[in-house]
C-alpha cells in the first residue's frame, strides 16, 4: 500500500508537471520562438520545460505538504531531491521529440513507436540520474553519489518514466491512429486548445507512469523496488 501511496505523490508532484511543462514548452518553441519541431534548439527547449515542470512541481508540492500535514519535511532536502530529478527529466524530455521523428520516419507500427519511445526515453532518464548524482552530489549533501545500491532503484524508477514517455506518444493524433490505443483517452487533435492540450499531455504522462508503476509494486519483491 506503502508503494501505490508514494506512487500516487509521486504522479501528482512530478508526472503531470513534466508532462505540461513539456507541451507548454513545446507551444512556445514552436509558435514563439519560432523553433522547428525537428531540430535540436526545439528538443532542448522541451527538455528544459520538462525539468522545469518536475522542478517546480515537486517543490511546490512538498512545500504545500509541509504547510497542510507535516511539519518535519525538509525544504533544502526536497529542493535537492527536485534538483536531480529535473536534472534526469531534461534528459528524456530532451530526447523524446528527436526519437519520436526517428521512429516514426520509419514508418514503424504503432506499438513499436511506442516500445522504442519508452525504452529510449527511460534510458536517457536513467543515464540524465546517473550522471546528475555524479556532478551534483559533490555541493548537494542531500543528492547521493552513484553507488550499486542506488543503481538498482534508479533502474526501477526510470522503467516506470519510460511508461510516461510511451504513452506520450498517444497524444500524437495524427500518426496511425488506427492503431494507437490512446488516441481516444489522450489524443490531442487539431484545434485543441492550448492549455487543455497541456492538461491532456499531463494526463498522458501520469496515465503511463501509474500503469508501469503499478505493475512494478506488485511484482517487485519487498525492499528491491525505487518507492519502498
Amino acid at each position: 500500500a506503502k508503494r501505490f501511496i508514494v506512487t500516487a505523490e509521486v504522479t501528482v508532484s512530478k508526472i503531470f508537471p513534466a508532462g505540461f511543462g513539456w507541451q507548454t514548452s513545446s507551444i512556445i518553441a514552436e509558435n514563439h520562438l519560432g523553433y522547428a519541431p525537428d531540430s535540436a534548439a526545439f528538443a532542448l527547449t522541451t527538455g528544459f520545460g520538462d525539468a522545469v515542470g518536475v522542478l517546480v512541481g515537486h517543490t511546490a508540492f512538498y512545500a504545500a505538504k509541509k504547510a497542510a500535514v507535516d511539519s518535519s519535511i525538509d525544504m533544502e532536502k526536497e529542493a535537492h531531491v527536485g534538483l536531480l530529478l529535473g536534472s534526469a527529466a531534461f534528459c528524456s524530455g530532451t530526447a523524446w521529440q528527436p526519437l519520436v521523428d526517428v521512429l516514426q520516419g520509419m514508418n514503424l507500427p504503432f506499438m513499436q513507436v511506442f516500445a522504442g519511445t519508452w525504452a529510449g526515453c527511460g534510458a536517457a532518464f536513467y543515464l540524465g540520474l546517473r550522471a546528475a548524482r555524479t556532478i551534483l552530489s559533490g555541493p548537494f549533501k542531500y543528492i547521493q553519489e552513484p553507488s550499486y545500491e542506488n543503481s538498482k532503484t534508479d533502474m526501477s524508477l526510470s522503467v516506470a518514466i519510460g511508461g510516461a514517455t510511451g504513452f506520450f506518444v498517444g497524444t500524437d493524433a495524427s500518426y496511425l491512429p488506427s492503431q494507437n490505443f490512446l488516441v481516444g483517452a489522450v489524443g490531442i487533435q487539431d484545434g485543441t486548445p492550448d492549455l487543455v492540450g497541456c492538461a491532456i499531455a499531463g494526463t498522458s504522462t501520469s496515465l503511463g507512469f501509474v500503469t508501469a508503476q503499478s505493475g512494478m509494486n506488485m511484482v517487485f519483491p519487498k525492499g528491491k523496488c525505487w518507492n519502498d
